[in-house]
């Protein structure tokens, strides 16, 4: 049994009984109760004021009395001007303390919708960042939980490995390199390959300003800087086929790719199909051509193809240079085409950040101009930039965060922090190493999916590893307290709530938590937004040790409450272990 259905279904008789109208159920909405009113779930009675030409004070009060006839569910209710605050009975708790256990042991009913998403997206000439993590994390949790409810999902990864970003880290490497390599270095490939692609800028910036003097013309400087020219010929060489070109630019990306499965292993990020922009990228003059011989693309004087997008106020947006190359919107035309023809998708999900927004809007509206059937199945998932407290990254300039420093940080962190609190008592050494591992990589997850994705993030390390706040540490705490309590208590797992007992209000809060699981998880997959699951996360492991620290367990008064109580702790660590798993946090059972 649903409580809240259950609730809403008597509302609408209620309204059918005493006025005589249908509202439908979708339009019925509770919700918990302000903390400083008595109750459980509150219905604003306001909405129907027009409708009924009765005040909402009045059409609270009789929706009250029908339910207290009505729905043994309901204790008593309050009104309040017209708000309608319900309170439940000891029924009402143990029907919604077993639809947790149900909701958390059911898997939903599987759909015939198949969702693609495509996350991660890295240049392959650089480490991965903060940045990337934050795109990872949104990628993974978001395709663990639309897997959670129902749907078939792809999780594919694009490496951008062609370009002429690619070619300032072999040019780098060339003059720079001497034929080191990550093994003789002792470094990650993407790390190594990294390092060559910041002596590019460096020495390409000197090269601008001995030119600026010489020249007195900045962007001519920038255009003819020696170091620059190379990297354009590079590239030209490489789309020729040049044989020496082509095997450094194999060499150096299998460094980098490398460097980034380890990462991607360390961080549980996994993909059902890889592909690289050098394999697809010229799939879109195809689509081009097509668009120029039915009259939806137009070719210039110059040669240059473009896309009319005024009427959608989005103005011209070119589509292939005058020299027959593409540019970054044409590859993503003939690649979504690809990725239909692989899929037959229901929904295609780009989680990509915020700056490419109007990159989207072109992209979309571009495919619906062409006829594509799927066009309003794409999506894009905009997320915010990730600040830190030392200011903005710049990758250039070697300024960026990358991603095993920060994690390598934080579980050193995680280390301090934990020997600090003596919360590694009883550990050996392996398990406190990866105890260590599973808290800091666990708190870097969870603080950069505790947000709206479309907000912009200020990462605060210090912060993001806290047992008492609202971190993956707190909730690892919470899981660990109650597992070690289960074990102690010898717990065998008994389906009975002993509703001839009170309920204490402590307990009414962990269940009333527990019960919006399933609501929580629904929102989360509904909005692309794994922040919904992680409230739901953290407010359960609240309500939890505010039940904890208030009330005996191992030590209750008698024997029928000692193993209410040591049920409802089994199912919060369910809840809690259930929801980090689907946010990609693991929670270990004992610190």
């Amino acid at each position: 049994m649903q409580v809240a259905y259950e609730l809403k279904r008597s509302i609408v008789d209620g309204l059918k009984a005493n006025y005589a109208i249908d509202v439908p159920l979708e339009k019925i909405i509770l919700s918990p109760t302000e903390k400083n009113f008595e109750g459980n779930y509150t219905f604003t009675t306001f909405p129907l004021k027009s409708q009924l030409n009765v005040s909402p004070p009045s059409i609270a009060e009789k929706l009250g009395a029908y339910l207290i006839e009505k729905n043994d569910l309901v204790a008593h209710y309050q009104v309040v001007k017209g708000f309608l605050n319900l309170t439940l009975s000891d029924k009402g708790w143990i029907a919604m303390a077993k639809q947790a256990v149900d909701d958390l042991q059911t898997e939903w009913v599987k759909t015939n919708e198949r969702i693609v998403v495509e996350f991660s997206q890295p240049n392959t000439n650089k480490p991965l960042h903060l940045g990337h993590l934050r795109n990872n994390f949104l990628g993974t949790s978001l395709s663990n939980i639309l897997e959670a409810t129902g749907h078939t999902v792809d999780r594919i990864n694009i490496m951008n490995d062609r370009g002429i970003h690619i070619c300032k880290s072999m040019v780098a490497y060339q003059r720079f390199g001497e034929n080191r390599t990550p093994t003789s270095e002792g470094m990650k490939g993407d790390h190594f390959v990294g390092h060559y692609y910041v002596l590019f800028e460096k020495a390409y910036q000197e090269e601008i300003k001995t030119l600026t003097q010489k020249l007195g013309d900045v962007e001519r400087a920038k255009r003819e800087a020696p170091i620059m020219v190379l990297a354009q010929k590079t590239l030209e060489k490489w789309e020729a086929g040049d044989t020496e070109v082509v095997a450094l630019w194999k060499r150096m990306n299998e460094w980098v790719i490398a460097g980034f499965e380890v990462t991607y292993k360390r961080t549980d990020t996994t993909f059902d199909k890889v592909y690289y922009e050098s394999d697809t990228y010229l799939l879109g003059k195809k689509v081009v051509n097509e668009g120029l011989e039915r009259g939806i693309l137009k070719k210039k004087k110059d040669g240059s193809v473009w896309v009319d997008l005024e009427e959608k106020k989005l103005g011209e947006k070119l589509v292939l240079r005058s020299n027959g190359t593409t540019v970054y919107i044409t590859q993503d035309m003939g690649a979504i085409d690809e990725r239909h023809e692989t899929f037959n998708f229901d929904k295609h999900i780009y989680v990509v950040g915020s700056e490419q927004e109007r990159h989207f809007e072109v992209l979309f509206e571009i495919m619906k101009k062409l006829g594509r059937t799927y066009a309003h199945k794409l999506y894009h998932l905009s997320y915010g930039m990730v600040d830190l407290p030392s200011g903005k990254m710049k990758s250039r300039e070697g300024t960026t965060v990358d991603a095993d420093t920060l994690i390598d940080e934080m579980v050193a962190t995680a280390k301090e922090t934990t020997q600090t609190l003596g919360k590694v008592a009883g550990l050996g050494e392996k398990e406190a190493e990866a105890l260590y591992e599973i808290l800091g990589v666990g708190a870097i997850k969870y603080f950069l999916l505790r947000v709206n994705p479309k907000k912009r993030l200020l990462f605060n390390p210090k912060e993001s590893i806290d047992f008492q706040g609202n971190t993956a540490s707190f909730i690892q705490y919470t899981h660990a307290r109650i597992c070690t309590m289960l074990q102690k208590a010898k717990w065998q797992e008994k389906r009975d709530m002993q509703s001839d007992i009170p309920w204490h209000e402590a307990e009414k809060g962990v269940i009333f938590q527990l019960g919006r699981y399933q609501e929580s998880l629904e929102n989360a997959s509904n909005m692309y937004n794994p922040a919904c699951l992680v409230d739901y996360v953290y407010q359960l492991a609240k309500a939890y040790n505010h039940f904890y620290a208030i009330l005996p367990i191992m030590h209750a008064e008698d024997e029928k409450m000692k193993v209410r109580r040591l049920y409802l702790s089994s199912v919060t660590a369910l809840a809690l272990k259930k929801s980090m798993a689907l946010l990609g946090i693991e929670v270990p059972q004992k610190m």
